[in-house]
């Protein structure tokens, strides 16, 4: 079993997620644990307060350091997990850093994933705890709990057990550096447009064949920065 603790403000957030399709499955199935620590719950005030003025000045508030240390310090072994802190300034985050990530988790069992809110957190907590810091793009969102679970549900399926068909990964997109081949299903026809004919021949060699093709076509259009320049 794999543990993944959420540091969150919003811990329904979260949960509502794994309620639902795949990762449902795999919580059910004891295959993951899920864990939300309301880092109010570490607040020393009755108002469960977190967030304060950023010395120096500056719009917006800063999540404080002592109620996250004690929401990290809460959790059974903190010392030996990676802390990750999703952040505009980390490292972006792409499949070979979700593979990385999922190799680390097999050794550790658990991550722990801190979700920040308002204008940041103290930096006191970054520089002591967090282990990983990582970006799911050049834009800003209201709360790390978006690009949690984003980065989570992309880590998860490299877990056996998590995915129904462990032959997915090997086909899907930006495997190889290349997107995904197009999908088709029934019916034949929609609108009056065929399926290709290469599918319906039960020819598997040249399925792959043209699979492949058109892998490379639309990685060419779409994404020409994936492909590498062989020399």
């Amino acid at each position: 079993m794999y543990n993944f603790y959420y540091l969150t403000l919003f811990p329904a957030i979260i949960n509502d997620y794994f309620s639902e399709s795949i990762m449902k499955r795999s919580v059910e199935n004891d295959i993951l644990q899920i864990h939300t620590v309301d880092i109010r719950d570490f607040s020393n005030n009755k108002h469960n307060r977190v967030d304060d003025y950023p010395y120096g000045g500056g719009a917006g508030m800063i999540m404080q350091a002592p109620p996250i240390i004690k929401a990290i310090k809460s959790i059974e072994n903190h010392q030996i997990t990676p802390i990750i802190f999703l952040t505009p300034s980390g490292i972006p985050f792409n499949v070979e850093e979700c593979k990385k990530l999922a190799l680390k988790l097999k050794q550790s069992k658990q991550f722990i994933f801190l979700c920040g809110h308002y204008e940041g957190i103290d930096q006191r907590v970054i520089d002591r705890y967090v282990t990983d810091e990582y970006s799911i793009g050049d834009y800003v969102l209201t709360g790390g709990e978006l690009p949690a679970l984003v980065m989570s549900d992309s880590i998860m399926r490299q877990i056996g057990g998590v995915l129904g068909n462990s032959d997915s990964l090997k086909e899907e997109s930006f495997e190889n550096d290349l997107l995904e081949y197009p999908q088709y299903t029934r019916p034949n026809i929609v609108e009056q447009m065929s399926v290709p004919e290469v599918l319906l021949s039960g020819n598997h060699a040249k399925i792959k064949e043209w699979r492949k093709k058109k892998a490379v076509e639309l990685t060419k259009i779409k994404r020409p920065d994936l492909i590498k320049i062989k020399k």
